[in-house]
């Protein structure tokens, strides 16, 4: 018997309706449970005087906090953009960065969604030319620590020191939540600068690349190369991350802490800027300690053998640490710039 054609589409919705069941079967009692402890916990500390007020975050925000991520991860498993402990791994940093600031969320969804959007475009072009090339990008847990470690250590002291809360930069009068968030952007800004320039560069630019150091072309893909068109992308990847953060600023926080704010919308340039230096940052280091060499097939690898010809760097680190130097530099950089030039009106 044959299906019609309006059967595959009935069978997708339904496929649909049962993840998203299911996705709220593991989020609910998972959010509650932790909800639960958490009273628990704030209960014993304050018995113990440890506390004077138990700290408790509502049952909302324990299911936001963990039923977005999941659905965060459960997308990308089922797109390719991460394999299973990429997902694991993916859930952590949601929760953590969702708990503590929803702008904190709106800067990793935003990342999130447009890296891997610039991943998979032109693929056919990349597999050709980058021998660790894998369809849909499939971040591994390695790849998610390595971008997302910093963004969540600095959550996990915001969660700390500030609590779940949502709150304008000030860094006159609320400079440790300023710095700590100010961090968070950067990581993130650097990240999606960066993927933006790599991915969407190597796609689009009409010539091969110079590399940063000397100013000398080398093929598509070798790591240290920048072109003009991605320089650009690299700023308007931290720009996309800079505007939702600030509208995620402008929705989520108290409304009662902008009267004596600064204006906040200096947080979209910092964004754009920490996504141009970030790239930089990344560029450079791919130059001079990342291997580069162009095998036989005429494909770029990171590895030295006696088939393989050396184009730039040092095999002293891999893909991972230069994105993890390049997330904590930006991480620390970033408010440390901000705090000394952030406009009083």
């Amino acid at each position: 018997m044959e299906l019609s054609e309006s059967e595959p589409k009935k069978k997708y919705l339904m496929n649909d309706h049962i993840l998203t069941v299911l996705l709220c079967a593991i989020s609910i009692p998972l959010s509650m449970s932790m909800w639960i402890m958490n009273l628990v916990y704030s209960k014993l500390l304050k018995d113990s005087g440890g506390l004077d007020e138990p700290v408790v975050i509502s049952p909302a925000r324990w299911m936001a906090s963990c039923f977005i991520p999941l659905a965060m991860a459960v997308y990308g498993y089922k797109k390719k953009s991460v394999n299973l402990s990429g997902a694991i791994f993916g859930f952590i940093v949601g929760l953590v960065l969702t708990l503590s600031n929803f702008c904190f969320l709106s800067a990793l969804f935003t990342f999130f969604m447009t890296s891997s959007k610039a991943t998979k475009l032109g693929s056919h072009i990349k597999k050709k030319i980058e021998e660790e090339f894998k369809e849909g990008g499939q971040r591994n847990w390695i790849q998610v620590l390595c971008n997302g470690g910093m963004a969540t250590q600095l959550g996990l002291l915001y969660l700390l020191d500030v609590g779940a809360s949502e709150r304008p930069i000030d860094f006159v009068k609320d400079y440790r939540a300023s710095w700590l968030s100010m961090g968070v952007l950067g990581v993130f800004a650097c990240c999606n600068g960066d993927t933006w320039a790599s991915e969407l560069g190597t796609v689009l630019a009409k010539t091969d690349p110079v590399l940063v150091t000397t100013m000398n072309k080398v093929p598509k893909g070798t790591n240290g190369g920048v072109t003009p068109i991605g320089i650009l992308f690299s700023i308007v990847g931290g720009f996309i991350i800079g505007i939702s953060y600030y509208l995620a600023i402008v929705y989520f926080s108290e409304k009662a802490l902008w009267a004596n704010a600064p204006p906040q919308w200096p947080v979209i340039l910092y964004g754009a800027f920490a996504g141009f230096l970030g790239s930089l940052i990344d560029s450079f280091m791919g130059a001079t300690v990342q291997y580069s060499g162009l095998d036989k097939s005429g494909k770029i690898v990171s590895h030295s053998s006696l088939s393989v010809k050396h184009i730039s760097g040092r095999n002293i680190l891999d893909n991972h640490s230069v994105n993890l130097i390049s997330t904590v530099v930006m991480g620390l950089l970033l408010p440390t710039i901000s705090k000394c030039f952030w406009p009083a009106f």
